[in-house]
């Protein structure tokens, strides 16, 4: 069932339920000291998939069924302080987050994973496949600049700094939670809307999404890591970030990127493969937005899954 069948009717305290129904089948996990909802279906290869802000795991249900379909064992995992997943005091640094994504690879059993992540999730992806190479065996990014393009970026083109403005507005203390839930997260809304290039998102996913957001402690602790990453910028943990992150990922990667999104520019996305040495396909997709997986499930899914059963990037 959907978290709320009526979007305009506020949920009563306590209601709140993020395991919506579907072919799939959800449990919890302990990783990296907390504990991780996921969503799960399929046998064969593990594809784990991250999903971005304001999202949580139901933005990947069309990839789910289709990676299923497609002989993949696939995982949607909720990231820390969102949807089902624990929302712990500290610990919304990308180098811990992605720590999170390891962790649950290795609590599902598996030895490494294709890592499937869209916006935040594949900011925190590019991470993964640095800090643990040995647990990622393919790298999908979705709308997400590899973390140095985008500290580039960010210190240098005026253009992403005015996208990222809902970014900057986070860094106020309290207020942005307060206004994201207001009017029962009305704000989350207006966000999907604005930047999607197609009617793709259905409102009964809209609500949904406008409903996880409401649960209490996520709105705070899903901007806790943009607050992070702009305050860390002239602090020597941030810098020791970006020295980090200069090691190269050596995994085949797969690049996807909407032409006409409005929060990550395709000038800024583009050129992360300066940090890969491995194969690694950068594809533009004509008349798509933020959200490729959700405004073109099928096209997307396809890209994926025949970049996915290429044997010859392993060779």
């Amino acid at each position: 069932m959907p978290l709320h069948e009526n979007p305009a009717q506020s949920p009563a305290p306590g209601t709140w339920n993020v395991r919506l129904d579907g072919p799939w089948t959800h449990r919890d996990v302990a990783a990296n000291g907390a504990r991780f909802h996921i969503a799960e279906l399929g046998e064969g290869p593990l594809v784990l998939l991250v999903h971005g802000w304001p999202q949580f795991w139901w933005t990947w249900r069309h990839q789910l069924i289709a990676l299923a379909d497609a002989g993949f064992r696939a995982v949607a995992m909720d990231l820390r302080g969102v949807g089902g997943s624990d929302r712990t005091p500290r610990g919304y640094d990308p180098a811990n987050l992605a720590l999170d994504i390891t962790g649950v690879i290795r609590s599902l059993g598996e030895r490494d994973a294709a890592l499937v992540g869209h916006d935040s999730g594949g900011f925190l992806a590019w991470v993964a496949a640095v800090m643990r190479p040995s647990l990622v065996r393919r790298l999908a990014v979705v709308s997400a600049a590899h973390p140095r393009r985008l500290r580039r970026a960010l210190l240098s083109d005026r253009r992403q700094l005015a996208a990222y403005e809902h970014v900057l507005g986070f860094q106020r203390p309290w207020v942005p939670e307060r206004q994201l839930i207001a009017d029962d997260a009305e704000q989350v809304a207006r966000y999907l809307h604005a930047w999607t290039a197609t009617a793709a998102l259905d409102e009964k996913s809209i609500a949904n999404y406008r409903q996880a957001m409401q649960i209490p402690s996520t709105a705070h602790c899903s901007i806790e890591p943009y607050r992070w990453l702009m305050r860390s910028m002239a602090r020597p943990d941030g810098f020791q970030f970006s020295r980090r992150m200069k090691r190269p990922v050596r995994v085949p990667t797969l690049h996807l990127h909407g032409a006409l999104d409005p929060v990550l520019l395709t000038g800024t996305a583009a050129g992360s493969g300066e940090y890969v040495q491995a194969p690694y396909h950068w594809r533009l997709l004509d008349d798509i937005g933020h959200f490729p997986h959700e405004e073109d499930p099928a096209g997307f899914t396809s890209e994926l899954v025949t970049w996915l059963r290429d044997g010859s990037l392993d060779r």
